[in-house]
């Protein structure tokens, strides 16, 4: 069914940034203006949320840009409340914008007596009343199952070989994409699959929960530019350590590409003093000045993906065709070059 109404988007304070520049993104391909509702979140005093839209959003197709990252809850609650807001205004119908899915780690028990907050997460979304997720790189493919509403999983391989393509154009059969460890190979494998570059795995062996004992290279990295590729950095122990294994291995040269760059405590401040050339994140949440400033950390955009993304479901067209890197060439014009 044709859409009769234009989209329209909201975001809370998860990554406001983000936002704008998918509004704008948007307002490009639309040839008019696109602006986020007008809408205020704040905090009384006790911290208690509370929202308000400002805008008419009665029979509208309503998309709601809103990471779930630190503060996790604050924004998590955001989120439902917003959802909440919108869905007591008639808001036709309400597609939450997730670039980073916060909780996703928690997606199975690991140990007894362990919740499944992930799962806890997506029922909470779809029980406030949301149509619709839109998120990029999930931790685990299996969390789209956790929802009883449609999940659109972006990823970021694509974007991540037209940079690589466009970083390394004439140094291409050097590279080398490595995974972290075993569970991380899929990922790894479909990045080395779109540059046509081998793989290697970087196993890790903990003494106990925390602590890691040593790391083996599983592969030969010797002469090679190792491209380490996973889907979140924390606090970039793991990452700064595999690096290291990797030059005493051989490589030449360590780069990373890590979708969320959640860089927390003590990260930023490894991956400047680490043997990484080069850390590249994208803006799934929003970079703090002290990531930006970093002399080695460099941020690729997602607003043209998510924009894309967004007029296609508003357009009742496929949000698979995203994932082919031939795709997002158009999308991401004048910044990548495929010779």
């Amino acid at each position: 069914m044709p859409a009769v109404t234009e989209p329209k988007l909201i975001a809370g304070n998860g990554n406001r940034s983000l936002a704008k520049s998918i509004a704008r993104r948007m307002s490009m391909h639309r040839g008019m203006s696109v602006n986020l509702v007008d809408a205020r979140v704040e905090r009384f005093n006790d911290q208690e949320i509370f929202v308000e839209v400002f805008e008419n959003v009665r029979g509208e197709d309503m998309y709601i840009i809103q990471s779930t990252s630190n503060p996790a809850n604050d924004n998590l609650m955001e989120l439902l409340i917003m959802t909440d807001a919108l869905r007591r205004s008639s808001a036709a119908r309400i597609t939450a914008v997730i670039p980073y899915f916060g909780y996703a780690r928690q997606d199975r028990r690991a140990k007894a007596r362990t919740p499944i907050t992930a799962k806890l997460v997506a029922n909470m979304i779809a029980e406030a009343g949301v149509d619709r997720v839109l998120t990029l790189d999930l931790h685990a493919a299996q969390i789209q199952g956790f929802f009883d509403i449609p999940v659109d999983n972006l990823y970021a391989s694509p974007v991540f070989a037209l940079d690589i393509e466009h970083n390394f154009r004439g140094r291409m059969d050097e590279l080398m994409v490595i995974s972290p460890d075993v569970g991380g190979v899929a990922r790894a494998r479909e990045l080395a699959k779109r540059i046509n570059a081998p793989l290697a795995i970087v196993d890790k062996r903990r003494e106990k929960a925390g602590e890691i004992a040593g790391m083996t290279v599983i592969g030969e990295v010797k002469g090679r530019k190792c491209i380490i590729v996973d889907d979140i950095c924390d606090t970039a122990g793991t990452l700064c350590m595999a690096a290291e294994t990797l030059m005493e291995a051989g490589a030449t040269e360590v780069h990373s590409y890590i979708t969320h760059g959640v860089l927390s405590g003590p990260a930023v401040e490894r991956v400047e003093n680490s043997v990484m050339k080069s850390l590249v994140i994208t803006d799934s949440i929003e970079p703090s000045e002290t990531v930006k400033s970093a002399k080695n950390i460099r941020i690729v955009p997602t607003a043209p993906m998510f924009a894309q993304a967004i007029l296609n479901i508003w357009g009742g067209m496929s949000v698979s065709s995203l994932f082919e890197t031939d795709t997002l060439v158009p999308i991401y014009e004048g910044l990548y070059q495929r010779s």
